[in-house]
């Protein structure tokens, strides 16, 4: 095994010989210190890094006629169904939407710490799947005292955007009923939260391109939507709506009393005629006739219903983009992935590019905290939720050559298992990759060797995760495969590994990370299991090699 090490840095100077470092820090190129075991602190001194708002990030867009989407998701209803979202999470920031939401449920316990919660939720998909993360909150059933510290719970989980709405009826009453010492009106939720918290949150409010229900009229919910942006709203998102001159109608009028904001449509793609009719029964929308006469034939074939869908959706947004107002989509997902990322692959706006240039070796948390975080240590990469859960409550990152471990930022590690670091993989499909029974050392030895080498093990099953490795092989991997399922098979069970790279670019395919005319160095390293026999082999072997640093721990 390999001593404690750092991930590699990327280096913006020509040649560097591979015993001199494993990395050099990207924002000091001279910072280079040996490489000995010390413990003292040798922090980056480069000034941090000033987040960009989300609001910034839709203005840039806007001024940049960059076309974006954004996710909205609901917290389900059982321990399982959260696992499965967080999964689904980790499936749809590979198309790099540029915020999600997550909808608050005031009936419920939304702002507890139930993995089922709104709060939970959006922690999750904020700090352990990279998901820029905008969390509703509602007036109801809230007082202002509730929706305080609902604010400062979010605050200090790092969510920085909040969907300020009035809310729904509590309990299916038809009727609207305002909490003693609450707020009746999402104007007075937004002028609450500039009140209270300054510009730390971004803001967004609700559109009705049909008008609120409750409304008296649809004027009169215009000139409703200016007070909230008045009070403090950044940008809005609409309802959904069937009919694009129905949405333009809204963006004009809406600019015609001097609402200035990014105003988003909200997509609706039908995905069941089911589920389209109990969510206009909720939104009180009428659904055009022209639709229920083409979905009445097909009511009971889902696959055909979800096609109509797709493909009436991707003609909206199409025309929406290019009239020129529009610049970012926001879609009701209902929790499924299928037809959103259809209609986002039909309009060219769903970028999975592994190739995608990475700033650093890992995934980034989205939490605006981690900013400052470039160094991490290697032996966690392979379970990177693990390691963002058990740093969570840090006060600061390393972000220097090592870190002091007496410093009271780095505490006491404490015991975890929560619902988004648990596999995504069912029971039964866990069983066949890794066999009903293991009756000998061999059967351990082949489950390691299939998943590193991609073969079907004797199931016809392909391996693609252990308990230690919750994704497939990185790419760099690919270039020490043979050797790794050589070891694997004799009993060398690697759970974590990284090849050596003397001087790669920065724009290497596998290699790769960080800005332009850089290199990267870094150290082979090997983490495994391995028999106390063979431990011992290796100790008598180990001194014959100076230059390998190891670390070797026993479960007692």
């Amino acid at each position: 095994m390999a001593q404690q090490r750092t991930l590699p840095k990327a280096w913006s100077q020509p040649s560097l010989p591979e015993s001199a470092c494993n990395y050099a820090s990207p924002q000091s190129p001279s910072s280079i210190s040996s490489m000995s075991s010390s413990r003292t602190s040798s922090r980056s001194t480069s000034p941090t890094r000033s987040p960009e708002t989300l609001i910034q990030k839709i203005l840039r867009k806007i001024k940049n006629d960059e076309p974006f989407f954004s996710l909205e998701f609901f917290p389900p209803r059982t321990a399982t169904g959260a696992v499965n979202l967080i999964s689904r999470f980790d499936r749809m920031v590979a198309g790099h939407p540029l915020f999600c939401d997550v909808t608050w449920h005031p009936a419920g316990d939304p702002g507890g710490d139930s993995e089922r919660s709104s709060m939970m939720i959006a922690n999750a998909a904020l700090n352990y799947c990279s998901l820029e993360t905008m969390l509703h909150l509602t007036c109801a059933n809230s007082t202002k005292d509730e929706i305080t510290a609902y604010l400062l719970k979010a605050k200090n989980h790092g969510i920085k955007n909040i969907l300020a709405l009035r809310g729904d009826p509590v309990d299916d009453d038809d009727e609207w009923k305002s909490t003693e010492n609450g707020f009746s009106y999402a104007r007075d939720l937004v002028a609450h939260i500039r009140k209270e918290f300054g510009d730390h949150f971004c803001i967004c409010v609700a559109g009705y391109p049909c008008g609120h229900p409750d409304c008296v009229s649809y004027e009169q919910d215009i000139l409703h939507l200016k007070e909230k942006v008045d009070a403090g709203a950044d940008f809005i998102i609409t309802q959904l709506f069937f009919e694009i001159d129905t949405f333009f109608k809204f963006y004009d009028d809406c600019r015609k009393v001097g609402i200035t904001v990014p105003i988003i449509p909200g997509i609706f793609p039908i995905q069941g005629f089911n589920s389209l009719k109990q969510l206009t029964k909720l939104s009180k929308l009428e659904v055009p006739q022209y639709i229920l006469d083409a979905l009445m034939p097909i009511r009971g074939n889902d696959a055909a219903v979800r096609s109509y869908g797709v493909t009436f959706a991707y003609e909206m947004c199409r025309k929406l983009l290019q009239s020129g107002v529009v610049h970012g989509l926001h879609f009701y997902t209902l929790n499924r992935e299928i037809a959103v990322i259809d209609i986002l692959k039909q309009l060219g706006m769903w970028c999975e590019e592994p190739h995608l240039k990475k700033s650093l070796p890992w995934k980034q948390s989205a939490n605006h905290r981690r900013l400052s975080e470039d160094v991490r240590p290697i032996f966690w990469r392979s379970r990177p939720k693990s390691y963002i859960y058990r740093t969570q409550a840090w006060d600061e990152f390393p972000n220097g050559r090592w870190g002091n471990s007496s410093s009271p930022a780095f505490g006491e590690l404490k015991d975890y298992y929560l619902f988004y670091l648990r596999s995504n993989a069912k029971p039964q499909q866990l069983k066949a990759m890794w066999n009903e029974a293991l009756t000998s050392e061999q059967d351990v030895f082949e489950v390691f060797e299939c998943y590193i080498s991609g073969k079907m093990n004797k199931n016809g099953v392909k391996v693609t995760q252990l308990p230690w490795n919750d994704d497939e092989l990185a790419l760099e991997t690919t270039s020490m495969i043979d050797q790794l399922v050589h070891i694997n098979g004799r009993g060398v069970l690697t759970i974590n590994s990284q090849p050596s790279v003397n001087g790669a670019r920065s724009d290497d395919p596998v290699f790769g990370w960080g800005g332009p005319g850089g290199y990267v160095y870094q150290k082979a390293y090997l983490e495994f299991f391995a028999s106390s026999e063979m431990v011992q082999a290796l100790l008598q072997v180990l001194p014959r090699y100076p230059s390998v640093n190891y670390h070797i721990v026993n479960k007692n």
